[in-house]
């Protein structure tokens, strides 16, 4: 059995397209989606699409594919303020495309994890965050204790293998006895390489045996995409999902932090001043 557990396509249908033809041409026989499938890039709708006219094909709900319904139906789950911002207007036309498609609730079907038990090679929990919430992350950096915990069903069984995303980055440890896996980025890699990425799991008699695959694909293609879409119109944040693909890096969260720190508004300006420190801080002396 082998299996692709790709996560955070974010609307690149460019990437989307190169990881599917690479999963095909090495043996996958199973497509686990491990949530944020839409939002931040261009191309949410013809992703959703592509998905879901596949049958081999199951889903976990990611953090980005949840924001998209509580955007459009207004929730009081959202904080008022990010309504009104027009710092969000990559979010609200995202929201809109999917809901013009009549794509919009589809998620809200998806659950939170997938288990994979094939016999001998042990059982795997995938979650796009962890089985308890979607923005929860995992890594090599989560404690002990928690992996322990989560590596455990609600019947007490054991998970051998927890498999997460939502991070951006691929990860491959063993934390208190459990091997910890993340499938890094399809759409929006922040780990320096900007290949399509990927896990594809194998299941073997001595366990299942991960292998990252990192593919490449014509960026230009979904850069220009962001500019003739009319998402770059969009705003700010748009700008930032745009470079965050063309860099591999992660910007998006370091500059809401940021801003959230020094109390700094969230506009043009205060972005170029960010970039600015940031090159600054990494300069060579």
């Amino acid at each position: 059995m082998r299996v692709a557990v790709l996560a955070d396509i974010h609307g690149n249908a460019d990437a989307l397209k190169a990881v599917l033809a690479d999963a095909s041409a090495q043996g996958a026989e199973r497509l686990l989606v491990n949530g944020d499938v839409v939002n931040r890039g261009p191309d949410s709708v013809q992703v959703m699409q592509t998905l879901l006219a596949r049958p081999d094909v199951q889903f976990t709900l990611g953090n980005h594919d949840d924001l998209l319904r509580l955007w459009q139906a207004r929730s009081t789950a959202l904080p008022a303020e990010w309504l009104s911002d027009p710092f969000w207007g990559a979010t609200d036309w995202s929201a809109q495309q999917l809901a013009q498609a009549g794509l919009l609730d589809i998620p809200a079907i998806w659950p939170m994890t997938l288990t994979l038990d094939e016999p001998g090679a042990g059982r795997v929990l995938v979650a796009h965050g962890t089985a308890d919430h979607y923005r929860e992350s995992l890594s090599e950096h989560t404690a002990p204790e928690r992996v322990r915990a989560l590596s455990r069903d609600a019947a007490g069984g054991p998970y051998d293998v927890l498999v997460g995303s939502h991070i951006h980055r691929p990860v491959h440890t063993v934390v208190a006895e459990t091997l910890v896996l993340n499938t890094g980025a399809v759409g929006a890699p922040a780990n320096g390489d900007p290949r399509a990425q990927y896990l594809l799991l194998t299941a073997t008699a001595g366990g299942w045996v991960p292998q990252f695959r990192a593919v490449s694909y014509d960026r230009a293609r979904v850069l220009r995409r962001f500019d003739t879409s009319g998402l770059l119109r969009t705003g700010l944040s748009a700008e930032i999902f745009r470079e965050e693909v063309r860099t591999a890096r992660s910007l998006y969260t370091p500059y809401w932090l940021w801003t959230e720190e020094t109390g700094t508004p969230r506009t043009p300006a205060s972005w170029a001043q960010f970039l600015s420190d940031r090159t600054t801080k990494t300069a060579p002396p």
